[in-house]
């Protein structure tokens, strides 16, 4: 019985560290650090499973066949170790969740917050990074 607790208590910790997204799933601020360093174009959604921020996920995933030069990935916004996204100076001011954030080079180029739609993150992702195989 003890045991059934325990392993209910993990299951629950894990589901509260990683989104359910079909994304890479970015849960240190180490990873952060990595994904940001390791590829040139990224596109990270901090947020939770909500209304506002599953319509972006669902966008990311729909256009990241498309936009093979970016690497998408979600962080889990109540995580302690979102403070990268979440006390970055970019989000200062920022009300709504997600908090999405568009890196080049490592640095940030354009961060969003609040619900976006597939047009939207289109035009970020064409301005910031270029349409496809550019």
């Amino acid at each position: 019985m003890c045991y059934k607790i325990e392993l209910q208590e993990l299951i629950t910790i894990t589901n509260k560290k990683m989104l359910q997204t079909n994304l890479t799933h970015v849960t240190t601020a180490d990873e952060w650090k990595k994904i940001i360093e390791d590829n040139e174009n990224v596109m990270i959604c901090c947020g939770r499973m909500g209304p506002m921020c599953i319509p972006v996920y669902g966008v990311m995933e729909d256009l990241e066949e498309e936009y093979k030069h970016v690497k998408f990935a979600d962080m889990p916004f109540d995580s302690p170790e979102a403070h990268v996204i979440r006390n970055a100076p970019e989000a200062r001011g920022f009300m709504g969740l997600p908090f999405t954030f568009y890196y080049k080079n490592g640095k940030v180029v354009k961060a969003t917050s609040s619900i976006q739609n597939e047009q939207q993150v289109r035009s970020i992702l064409n301005d910031q990074f270029g349409k496809n195989n550019q």
